[in-house]
């Protein structure tokens, strides 16, 4: 029997949350899963997304799982540098790709802009440059071929694909990743980032059939999840206390999901009538886009949502509350010390708008800035889960007086538990052999490594970057 070579090189998120970037070798092409930004210290991250760690030249297609910019965001980059094959995704993520990537390119030069001003004043500043350009976005977005889930699909000679709905965010998918030749075939699984069960707006993840080898992502792999009713009622009392003492809630917020969850988790607290009479602002121009994708592609939502949305109570509706688009009148937020909910990007509070809130209301303790997602180390959002006294915001220090309050209940990542449910579902389906986990902090990957082996997974690798694994 011919061998059938499939190799895999991971080049990003291995041993780290961010950065995801996964390269299969065959026989025949080299097929590239995701690529991503990292995120991190600004300095390290500029360094380590300006140099991509293979040959642009040498990639014959992408499969990318879903918009996250820590999965999709280098895809201008790769594009940049010269490739030009396809780039296959789900018809929902190329929609999202198409605000998100542009909307990354356009927040890279108003950031260059903002510190640029800043270090004319004060020279300790050092400035940045874009890694890329509007028109290098624009130009992924033209190379990516929307495949509906569960379609096999052709990606070049004896490599072939099919998307499963991964219920991490809108069109997220887990990718089965078929090589075969006449005589033999393998089947490697690579979870994206794997979504929870039960939670509102999306479908729970699906589980792939017979594969030979998981790339399994581990954000969580040493916690268990709260049940999202009790993270709403947390909400609901962080809101009411705050406002009570004439405060705002900040709350940094991915614009892709979890900016949706939070407008849903407010319509529900609404209708019950568990909310103060306060303003409630998205301000995110991103968040306003994509929540008009996500009205598109109803054929993503879980029986609920989806009876919501053909109703007049839709479910991204909830009343006082107002997405802002206009930079003025966000800057009359900011300005503003009236009591206000306002929900911002990014979520890492890396970039975008929500830095000049918490530049705003960092200093004041009536404030509060709740976090309702994971936090890459060295990323402003960490060092306010860290309770750090003082944080460095568009390169100056401020003295961090506001509250912090931390929800990880509201993660669209599958918990410890989980993780180990959907691994053990595609063993029961197939003849699993290696595990390797990515997308994780070696704590967290440790931990589930452990409870997997007991199991009797094996071998469950940790790969660090260049890592490769043979697929036998």
């Amino acid at each position: 029997m011919l061998e059938v070579k499939v190799e895999v090189e991971f080049l990003g998120a291995a041993q780290t949350v961010t950065g995801s970037m996964h390269l299969v070798r065959t026989s025949r092409m080299n097929l590239l899963l995701d690529c991503g930004l990292f995120q991190g210290r600004r300095r390290d991250a500029f360094q380590r997304n300006r140099n991509l760690p293979f040959d642009p030249l040498g990639i014959d297609a992408v499969v990318l799982s879903h918009a996250h910019i820590d999965h999709s965001g280098a895809l201008p980059l790769l594009v940049k540098h010269g490739f030009r094959g396809p780039i296959y995704t789900t018809p929902a993520t190329r929609d999202l790709c198409a605000v998100m990537l542009e909307d990354a390119a356009l927040i890279q030069e108003a950031d260059a802009r903002t510190i640029a001003r800043i270090a004319r004043q004060h020279p300790e500043v050092e400035e940045v440059e874009p890694l890329y350009t509007r028109h290098d976005a624009i130009a992924a977005v033209k190379a990516m071929v929307g495949v509906p889930y569960g379609r096999r699909h052709p990606a070049g000679p004896q490599v072939e694909f099919t998307l499963h709905d991964a219920g991490h965010v809108l069109g997220s998918a887990i990718v089965a990743v078929d090589v075969s030749t006449r005589f033999a075939k393998r089947r490697l699984v690579f979870s994206g980032d794997l979504g929870r069960n039960s939670m509102p707006i999306l479908r729970d993840p699906d589980v792939p059939e017979g594969a030979d080898a998981l790339i399994l992502e581990s954000t969580y792999g040493d916690r268990l999840h709260p049940p999202l009713a009790a993270m709403e009622d947390e909400l609901e009392a962080v809101i009411q206390r705050t406002v009570a003492r004439g405060g705002k809630v900040i709350i940094p917020a991915f614009a892709l999901e979890r900016a949706q969850e939070l407008v849903h988790v407010l319509h529900r607290l609404h209708a019950q009538r568990r909310l103060p009479a306060v303003p409630i602002f998205v301000d995110s121009p991103l968040t306003v886009k994509v929540t008009d994708v996500f009205k598109l592609h109803p054929d993503c939502y879980d029986e609920e949502t989806a009876a919501l949305l053909e109703s007049s109570d839709g479910p991204f509706d909830v009343p006082g509350l107002r997405y802002v688009t206009d930079i003025a009148e966000s800057g009359a937020i900011c300005a503003s010390s009236a009591p206000a909910v306002v929900i911002s990007a990014s979520g890492m509070c890396e970039a975008g708008r929500v830095l000049h809130h918490l530049r705003a209301t960092i200093s004041d303790r009536k404030n509060v800035v709740v976090i309702v997602g994971f936090q890459a180390q060295h990323t402003l959002g960490r060092r306010l889960v860290e309770g750090r006294d003082q944080v460095r915001i568009f390169g100056l220090e401020h003295e961090r007086k506001a509250e912090v309050v931390v929800m990880n209940g509201f993660s669209a990542h599958a918990d410890q538990s989980e993780l180990i449910a959907f691994a053990e579902s595609v063993r029961e389906s197939g003849r699993l052999g290696p595990v390797a986990l990515v997308h994780g902090e070696l704590r967290a990957q440790r931990a589930l490594r452990d409870l997997l082996v007991q199991r009797g997974f094996g071998p469950v690798n940790i790969p660090a970057p260049g890592d490769r694994l043979h697929v036998a």
